[in-house]
C-alpha cells in the first residue's frame, strides 16, 4: 500500500505538469500526450485494484479469510461417512463406543437409575463446583484406581482434580507439566492420536518410543526398554494403563516391572493414560495392575482417566487427573497449582456426569451392579474376538489371526493396510482407520460372518 500511495503521488505530480504542457502545445501533440496519460491513468487503478485483491484476506473487514482448511478429525470423519452411507450392510468399526448385538448405543441401567435419582433430588441445585470437582467423586475415583486399601488414599498424597473426560484429564495433566516441569514426553508409536494433538497445543516436545511390533502384532518390549533406557532424566513417559489404543497390546506383568525399573534407573516420570479399566483382562482390579504397582514402588506420578467407556458417559465428559506426590506439603502446592490451570481452561467441572459415576462409585449396591454389568459388556467384546477369529479361520483367509484374540480391549490392530482399509471401506461398508484399527464393539453375531468374507476379499487382492 505504501509503494502505491508513491506511485499515486508521483502520477498527480505528473499529471498536473502533463496538463500545463498540454495546453501550450499542438492539438495532434496533445492527443497523444492524453493517450499516454490515460494508460498510466489506467495501469495505476488496475495496480491498485491487485493490490487490494491480494491484500483483502488480511484486512480487518475480513480477519479470518487467511485461515487454511483444517483436516477432519480421523474417527470422527468415519462416524460422519458411516451415517452418510445409505447401504443397509455398512459396519462402523471406527468409533470407540460400546454398541449392543443389535447394533444399538448401550446406556448402563444403573446409570439410568441413579441419574433419575439425581433429578428428583430437590436437595441439589446448580451452583458451581469446585475448581477440583466434587469430593466424593475424587475419592471415589481413587479408590477404584489405587485400590480401597491402599494405604495412599490416607496419606494425603495423592491431588485428584474431576476433569472433562479423559481428553480434559490429560489436557489439564500436559498443561501442568509444561508449566511446571521440565523435560521431553516420550509417547508409545503408535498411540491414540489425540495424545499427538494435545502435545502439539502444550508446546511439549514429543519423541516415539517403539512399541508395536508389526511382526508378532504383540508388544515390542525389548525395543521399548532399549529406548526408554536412553532417554533424558526428567523426562517423562506416557503410558497405556491397559488395552493400549490402537493396537491392543499390553505389557505383561512382568514386562511392567521391567518398564518400572528403567522409569526408576532413569529418573523419569510416569504419566498414564487409564482409558479401559475392566476392558483388558475383563476384571476391574486386575486392569489397574500398572498403577497399582508404580505406586507400590515409591512413583510419583501422574494419571488421567476417563469413564466415558466403563460407565457409558461418553457425551458427560467425566474424567479425573491423579498426581502422586511424595509429602501432603507438595501435594498441597500441586493442587493450588493445578487449580490455576484448571480455571483459565473451564473454571469447574459439570456436575450432572461427575454425581452419577460419584454415587456409583461412593454406594455399595450400584458399586456391585455396575461392577456385574461392566463384565457383561466387556464379555460381549471378548466374545466378538473369538467369532471373528473363528469365522476367518473358517475361510481359511491367508495369514495368522491369533492376535485378534491375543489383543485386549475394545480395539484390534488387524495388520491391513490403509489400501485394504480403504477396499474396505468403499467396496464393502466397513469403516475402519487406515491404520488397520478396528473397534470390537462393533461387531456382531449377524454382521461377523459378512465383515470376514469382507477381510478375506481385501487381503486375496494385496
Amino acid at each position: 500500500m505504501i509503494f502505491h500511495k508513491i506511485i499515486r503521488n508521483i502520477v498527480i505530480i505528473y499529471s498536473k505538469n502533463i496538463i500545463i504542457y498540454i495546453l501550450m502545445t499542438k492539438f495532434a501533440n496533445k492527443i497523444i500526450i492524453m493517450r499516454k496519460l490515460l494508460i498510466i491513468y489506467v495501469n495505476v487503478n488496475l495496480y491498485q485494484l491487485m493490490q487490494q485483491a491480494n491484500q483483502s484476506d488480511s484486512t480487518p473487514q475480513n480477519p479470518f479469510a487467511l485461515l487454511t482448511q483444517a483436516p477432519p478429525d480421523p474417527i470422527f470423519g468415519i462416524m460422519n461417512a458411516y451415517k452418510a452411507d445409505p447401504s443397509d450392510k455398512k459396519i462402523d468399526l471406527g468409533v470407540g463406543a460400546y454398541r449392543t448385538d443389535e447394533e444399538k448405543p448401550y446406556i448402563f441401567d444403573v446409570v439410568k437409575r441413579v441419574e433419575q435419582e439425581i433429578i428428583n433430588d430437590i436437595t441439589l441445585n446448580k451452583e458451581y463446583l469446585p475448581i477440583e470437582g466434587l469430593p466424593d467423586f475424587n475419592k471415589g475415583c481413587q479408590r477404584l484406581l489405587f485400590g480401597k486399601d491402599n494405604p495412599l488414599l490416607e496419606s494425603g498424597r495423592i491431588v485428584t482434580a474431576q476433569c472433562l473426560g479423559g481428553t480434559g484429564a490429560l489436557r489439564v495433566g500436559f498443561d501442568f507439566v509444561k508449566r511446571h516441569l521440565a523435560g521431553d514426553v516420550y509417547v508409545s508409536n503408535p498411540t491414540w492420536s489425540n495424545h499427538n494433538q494435545i502435545l502439539d497445543r502444550t508446546g511439549l516436545n514429543q519423541i516415539n518410543y517403539p512399541y508395536y511390533d508389526p511382526k508378532t502384532k504383540g508388544f515390542n518390549c525389548t525395543a521399548t526398554l532399549d529406548c526408554l533406557s536412553q532417554a533424558k532424566e526428567g523426562s517423562i513417559v506416557l503410558l497405556h494403563v491397559c488395552a493400549h489404543n490402537p493396537t491392543g497390546v499390553d505389557p505383561t506383568e512382568a514386562e511392567w516391572l521391567q518398564i518400572a525399573e528403567v522409569c526408576k534407573t532413569r529418573n523419569l516420570l510416569p504419566f498414564f493414560d487409564c482409558a479401559y479399566q475392566g476392558f483388558a483382562s475383563g476384571c476391574i482390579e486386575k486392569d489397574a495392575f500398572a498403577v497399582r504397582k508404580f505406586a507400590e514402588l515409591g512413583f510419583q506420578m501422574i494419571v488421567a482417566y476417563s469413564f466415558s467407556k466403563n460407565m457409558g458417559l461418553y457425551n458427560e465428559r467425566v474424567g479425573a487427573l491423579h498426581i502422586v506426590t511424595s509429602s501432603q506439603e507438595i501435594a498441597a502446592k500441586v493442587l493450588s497449582n493445578l487449580k490455576i490451570v484448571i480455571r483459565t481452561l473451564y473454571s469447574c467441572p459439570p456436575a450432572i456426569g461427575g454425581r452419577i459415576a460419584s454415587r456409583i462409585l461412593c454406594n455399595e449396591k450400584y458399586y456391585k451392579e455396575w461392577v456385574e454389568e461392566l463384565n457383561t459388556v466387556t464379555g460381549r467384546i471378548i466374545r466378538m474376538r473369538t467369532l471373528l477369529k473363528d469365522e476367518l479361520d473358517k475361510l481359511n483367509v491367508e495369514g495368522n489371526w491369533d492376535h485378534i484374540t491375543k489383543q485386549t480391549g475394545f480395539f484390534t490392530f488387524t495388520g491391513l493396510t490403509p489400501e485394504q482399509c480403504d477396499q474396505l471401506t468403499k467396496e464393502h461398508h466397513v469403516y475402519l482407520l487406515r491404520s488397520g484399527r478396528m473397534s470390537m464393539a462393533g461387531i456382531t453375531s449377524k454382521n461377523v460372518a459378512q465383515l470376514a468374507e469382507a477381510i478375506k476379499i481385501v487381503v486375496q487382492n494385496k
